[in-house]
């Protein structure tokens, strides 16, 4: 089931609210269990068999967080309580996303001959396990306080987080799901979590699925030997950087605002990326929760910036490539992983040569926000690409490297239209130059741990309990729904498959 579905939007979700709330009248347990079962039904939509990995992993994880929180427990045998856990989430993760990959790496070797065993990957299973390594850690550290197994259920299982993020924090979720005002039913929720559920969506359906088709094109045709001309591939290129961007600040949005309808607000996920000024800030606005548990859980660990420069920058590879690999069982990912370590090297080393600056000019801003956004949409074609071929192929095009032309694609037949281009055009002017959602949002703080350098959207654009922003916020709504019910425009999120 999928948050641009009609069955979601116009049954489930609805449905799902009412009893947790009228449940939550009667009793905040009964309300909870409800929750998590319905987020249980929610994730078997997919498929039912997803159950038999997400509900034990749930309770094995519950038990062993459990036993690492008990005072009696002498450090050695935590230690060895909390390795186990760790390596049994790991090695379930390897089993069900890798280890595909490493037969696959052993067979072109001919050292044996092996054939992929082609299982199914669970939705989700990269977020609810480093979820549940994050909770392991912090209970082996004594940082975990709730005990309780109905709230630990629910906080792995939250259907809003569940498919596609943000990695979830205990100490951020479980209170709210012991706080009182959560089970009762608030007009100022329902209309702040509404409104960013439906840009969430506008953006989705009308932006990133718009974009979607001549990105298959491009990229569909490469892997079966097509060539492109320079602007044909960066045309690929450009568009995917930005079907990505509002197809994930889009689920990130609904996410957001699905969750603030049940009174409780998740962690920010995306803050305007392509607004970056260097490929460190990147990393401070993309993909957050990744990048939190990456630093809290890989890199500090690893020494962090405590250590010398070279043992630093080697760690900021090994975060980076381990970073690509969790996001998919390809060797395209770890070249995209690696892409981004390299970018953050090369950061690390002009700051180094030149010095911190901290007043930059307008130029410099736009220069660095260009140079970043470039770097950024290269490294997103090995990202996309099924192949590493098919990425060097493309690549390649985009520096002029692969311009062999057949009479069946003469040179501008993978062209996108106009109107798609009008598209794309908007879009980026849209990320980069607009106010994002949070910063539309800003009087209502609907997400959790929103930065202090996000600043209020100028007052026309600002979101209020008003008529403008009810018919502004209600259009998107319209225009978004008609196309889902009568194009029947549903597509998949991009971070679903991870």
């Amino acid at each position: 089931m999928l948050f641009n579905s009609v069955s979601f939007i116009f049954v489930f979700l609805p449905a799902t609210l009412l009893i947790f709330f009228l449940f939550g009248t009667v009793s905040r347990t009964l309300a909870l269990f409800f929750l998590a079962v319905a987020s249980l039904v929610f994730y078997a939509q997919t498929n039912s068999h997803y159950l038999l990995i997400l509900v034990p992993s749930i309770i094995v994880n519950y038990l062993i967080g459990s036993a690492l929180s008990r005072a009696w427990i002498g450090d050695r045998r935590r230690f060895a309580v909390v390795t186990f856990g760790i390596a049994a989430n790991l090695a379930c993760l390897f089993i069900f996303k890798y280890l595909d990959l490493f037969i696959y790496t052993i067979d072109s070797l001919h050292v044996v001959n092996i054939d992929p065993l082609k299982i199914e990957l669970p939705l989700g299973i990269s977020f609810f396990t480093f979820t549940q390594v994050a909770f392991l850690v912090d209970a082996y550290q004594r940082k975990v306080s709730e005990t309780r197994f109905l709230n630990y259920a629910l906080f792995v299982s939250y259907f809003p987080h569940l498919v596609a993020g943000p990695i979830l924090h205990h100490a951020e979720m479980m209170p709210q799901f012991s706080a009182q005002s959560t089970f009762r039913p608030r007009i100022e929720n329902f209309a702040i979590g509404l409104s960013v559920f439906f840009i969430g969506l506008f953006k989705k359906v009308m932006i990133a699925d718009s974009l979607a088709p001549h990105v298959h094109r491009i990229f569909d045709a490469s892997g079966q030997g097509a060539s492109f001309s320079t602007l044909e591939a960066w045309s690929g290129a450009l568009f995917y950087a930005l079907q990505i961007y509002f197809d994930f600040s889009g689920y990130s949005d609904m996410a957001i605002g699905l969750s603030l309808l049940f009174g409780v607000r998740l962690p920010l996920n995306f803050n305007s990326p392509y607004k970056a000024v260097n490929i460190t800030d990147f990393w401070r606005r993309w993909h957050m929760t990744l990048s939190r548990f990456l630093r809290d859980y890989l890199y500090i660990p690893l020494g962090g910036n405590r250590v010398g420069e070279t043992r630093r920058l080697a760690n900021v590879m090994i975060v980076m490539l381990l970073g690509g690999l969790w996001h998919g069982a390809s060797w395209t990912f770890m070249v995209w992983g690696g892409l981004h370590g390299i970018y953050l090297m090369a950061n690390r080393a002009w700051h180094l040569l030149i010095g911190e600056n901290p007043t930059k000019s307008r130029l410099s801003i736009l220069t660095g926000r260009l140079t970043t956004f470039l770097l950024v949409t290269v490294a997103w074609v090995f990202f996309r690409s099924p192949t590493f071929g098919t990425a060097l192929s493309i690549a390649q095009s985009m520096l002029g490297l692969n311009t062999t032309f057949s009479p069946a694609d003469p040179v501008g037949s993978y062209l996108p239209s106009g109107d798609v281009t009008a598209i794309a055009a908007a879009a980026l002017a849209i990320a980069w130059f607009l106010p994002n959602t949070q910063e539309i949002m800003s009087l209502y703080k609907p997400a959790l741990g929103t930065p202090s350098a996000i600043c209020a959207a100028p007052w026309a654009v600002l979101w209020r309990p008003t008529v403008a922003s009810a018919i502004v916020v209600g259009t998107m709504a319209v225009a978004s729904l008609a196309t889902i019910i009568f194009e029947k425009r549903v597509g998949d999120f991009i971070y679903f498959q991870f």
